[in-house]
């Protein structure tokens, strides 16, 4: 019998604003959580940016990460990502590369090539890009690449302070074919964004692998599929859970953004069925029962994609839930 593969497991969060909660209360159970993630044995934590989502608290991630990772000891954190089309590479740099300074060795620094949020949104960051200006996402990765990688002893025009040098390790994620390609091209890791939309993922990782580049930062691939895991002590309870994720899904698709809801016994008082259709496919990567069928499954999906790495992601509306979650999924992997 072959012997099992280890992957580690690693959290993404978005800091969920659940219901009658606010931002401060959500920053707690973040660090809350992370504290958890790092007794069980998680290899990363990373929060994502969106803005202009009340249901979202993570939108000056860096700020968050060092909030967590003050809290913490050993624990890498970063961004599941950093949107770059909405920040001068050079403010990136500076604000990674003080993280770095503050807790060296634990410090990711995550790309998304989306912006993260709606074109109103996007005004008020005060990037106007325009269409081809879009295509700069290359360069500024490189330009970023190259600043962490710069010797310190070496004059450049234009630096980071501090960054230069120190080596951030940077990821490329994506949820289409685009970054895969990048992230082959450049040498770099990659991180798919299959939690919520995963109609792409084996023609991503199929491509990343197939035409990947070594570097001086990696010199063969490795790629990371997050996927939601919703674990609780009965596959009911865990379908009761996952309810909350779905409702946050339909008002994201009827332009209705708001706190993460409660759980509900019946969906169908909920959604149409066209809405269900359209939630089903996005949220397909769930893992969604009990410890043996999140176990089951998980052998499943690293088998399937031979991750490198699994993200998870976990939506859940009460804090004990789901820290229990969390728990139950790490248990599972380890099984």
């Amino acid at each position: 019998m072959s012997e099992k593969k280890f992957v580690p497991l690693s959290v993404l969060d978005l800091a969920p604003i659940p219901q009658g909660s606010s931002p401060r209360e959500a920053f707690r159970a973040s660090l809350s959580l992370a504290q958890l993630a790092e007794k069980l044995g998680y290899h990363r934590y990373w929060l994502a940016e969106h803005h202009n989502m009340t249901g979202i608290a993570s939108a000056a991630t860096s700020v968050l990460i060092g909030y967590l990772a003050a809290g913490t000891k050993t624990l890498h954190l970063g961004s599941g990502g950093v949107m770059l089309p909405n920040h001068a590479p050079l403010v990136i740099a500076e604000q990674f590369g003080t993280l770095e300074s503050l807790y060296p060795g634990r410090i990711d620094l995550g790309l998304g090539r989306a912006p993260g949020s709606d074109q109103r949104t996007m005004m008020a960051l005060r990037r106007h890009l325009s269409a081809g200006q879009v295509d700069s996402f290359p360069d500024d990765v490189a330009e970023l690449v190259r600043w962490f990688d710069t010797p310190t002893s070496e004059h450049l025009p234009v630096q980071p302070v501090p960054g230069l040098g120190l080596k951030i390790p940077v990821w490329l994620l994506g949820s289409s074919l685009y970054s895969a390609q990048l992230a082959a091209r450049m040498g770099l890791p990659f991180a798919f964004a299959s939690h919520f939309a995963p109609e792409m993922l084996s023609q991503a990782l199929h491509l990343y692998r197939k035409q990947f580049q070594p570097s001086a930062r990696l010199d063969k691939p490795y790629a990371m599929v997050c996927v939601n895991v919703i674990a609780a002590d009965s596959e009911r309870d865990a379908r009761f859970l996952f309810t909350s994720m779905q409702q946050q899904f339909i008002n994201l698709r009827r332009g209705k953004p708001g706190p993460l809801p409660a759980p509900v016994e019946n969906m169908d008082t909920v959604w149409s069925p066209s809405e269900q259709y359209g939630v089903q496919q996005a949220l397909s990567m769930s893992i969604v029962g009990n410890s043996e069928k999140v176990r089951q499954d998980l052998s499943v999906l690293i088998r399937e994609t031979q991750a490198d790495e699994i993200m998870v992601n976990g939506q859940i509306f009460d804090q004990q839930a789901r820290q229990h979650s969390f728990t139950l999924a790490m248990q599972a992997a380890s099984a």
